[in-house]
């Protein structure tokens, strides 16, 4: 015998997988915002160079480079 689909428990059931997702939506976290240990490093690298005046600007390097 087939079986009875009954629309209400259908709503019922999607309404319930709806909140879930909203709560996943809301809690989930942003993996740009995480930093790997060599992201950590890289960026501890930068901050020494900037302190010590070893960058180059990018206008400075297009000079350089004649552009």
């Amino acid at each position: 015998m087939p079986e009875v689909i009954d629309l209400k428990e259908i709503r019922h059931e999607l309404r319930v997988i709806r909140e879930d997702l909203d709560f996943i939506k809301g809690h989930m976290m942003d993996v740009d915002s995480i930093l790997t240990e060599d992201d950590y490093l890289s960026l501890n690298e930068y901050r020494n160079e900037k302190e010590s005046g070893k960058l180059t600007s990018h206008e400075e390097l297009k000079r350089e480079m004649g552009l």
